[in-house]
């Protein structure tokens, strides 16, 4: 079983220092109101209620060694303005000065500098993930986009201190399952987007379970380039094996496009009201990623079909969309609210759905 930090009991919280894993993997620091901000004020409030100390970790990009482009010192006022609290930014890994600097300020929150820019971070090296335990009495992954990476702030951490899924990884894990194992029929699977390989891997594990399989994006192309039909210059992914695939009645392709130099660039009219037809009838609905080259509005008629034909469904339905792509065109139009999980990860949420262990969510197990 997850330990989740609403149930962990408030003595183990109260007036303790509690490390808690972020994800502020966002390449643009402005986007003040992204989600993934957004989700993990609640966890820092309840603890702040209980007067603990907290530390703030998270990765951001792929650095090399440090990288000032990539530091986290952009979302310390960030933070500050969303909590209406005072926010120390920690530069170094010095863990004995950072343990003495925590343990004597007034301050009550803390920001440690990106993880990656240590290379044990990513090696899941345990004397990293000892040494940043030593700084607090209690762990808490509040970072469900991270928690498919077997990396020492996720993993390894774990064992050396008392742990617990946060608020908002206890609303995801609790969703995301209910997908899975308590869906209710018709259930319908939307992808697009273009990291192909990887959504292939849902069509794989859902493929005896979904009513319906919608395909958009890169993800539609592909298939429809493995069945003969003219792409042109549309994105393809030729490494991906789509002979299991070719069979299977419940996976829908576009009848019709919209096209821009020889390129597919959005699902066309005709499907747009298909695909509606299909959700206005679900009552499960997983969708991963636009199905139209969205940055330009005249491509994003098809996502936007299909994220109002959801929004507007008052029935019994249960409705999650993630991904980055995704979760920021739902956010644009104003949908957050009329989905029941939009979920913070995109590369985690397709590993989680596909049926893998996520490495972070196994860490809270034992």
């Amino acid at each position: 079983m997850i330990k989740y930090l609403s149930k962990a009991p408030k003595r183990a919280l109260r007036e303790k220092t509690c490390i808690v894993r972020v994800d502020l993997n966002i390449e643009d620091p402005s986007e003040e109101n992204a989600l993934r901000i957004q989700a993990v004020i609640p966890t820092i409030k309840l603890l702040l209620k209980l007067n603990a100390k907290i530390i703030l970790i998270s990765h951001r990009g792929r650095p090399k060694g440090k990288d000032t482009k990539l530091s986290l010192k952009p979302f310390a006022p960030i933070l500050t303005k969303k909590l209406k609290r005072g926010i120390v930014f920690i530069p170094h890994f010095r863990f004995p000065q950072l343990k003495k600097e925590i343990e004597t300020s007034s301050v009550k929150i803390f920001l440690l500098e990106n993880l990656r820019f240590h290379k044990g971070e990513e090696k899941n090296d345990r004397a990293f993930a000892k040494n940043l335990a030593y700084l607090a009495d209690v762990y808490i992954n509040e970072a469900f986009a991270a928690s498919h990476r077997k990396h020492a702030s996720i993993a390894a951490i774990t064992k050396y201190l008392p742990s617990y899924a946060g608020l908002r990884l206890e609303e995801e894990t609790k969703q995301l399952h209910k997908a899975i194992h308590k869906y209710k029929k018709p259930l319908t699977i939307i992808l697009g987007g273009a990291k192909i390989e990887n959504k292939f891997e849902v069509v794989k594990y859902f493929k005896n379970k979904a009513n319906y399989i919608l395909l958009g994006g890169g993800v539609a192309n592909t298939f429809l380039a493995e069945k003969g039909h003219p792409v042109g210059n549309s994105l393809v992914d030729r490494s991906v094996n789509m002979k299991p695939y070719l069979h299977m009645k419940q996976i829908i392709c576009p009848r019709d496009w919209k096209t821009q130099k020889d390129e597919i660039m959005d699902i066309g009219k005709e499907t747009a009201e298909a695909f509606v037809k299909i959700i206005k009838k679900s009552k499960t609905i997983i969708w991963g990623g636009p199905v139209g080259y969205i940055e330009k509005e005249k491509f994003a008629g098809g996502s936007k079909a299909i994220a109002y034909a959801i929004a507007k469904r008052k029935d019994k339905l249960l409705s999650i969309a993630g991904g980055g792509e995704t979760t920021d065109f739902i956010l644009k139009h104003n949908l957050l609210n009329r989905f029941d999980l939009v979920s913070t990860g995109g590369g985690a949420m397709l590993e989680y759905l596909s049926g893998k262990k996520l490495p972070g969510i196994e860490a809270l197990k034992k």
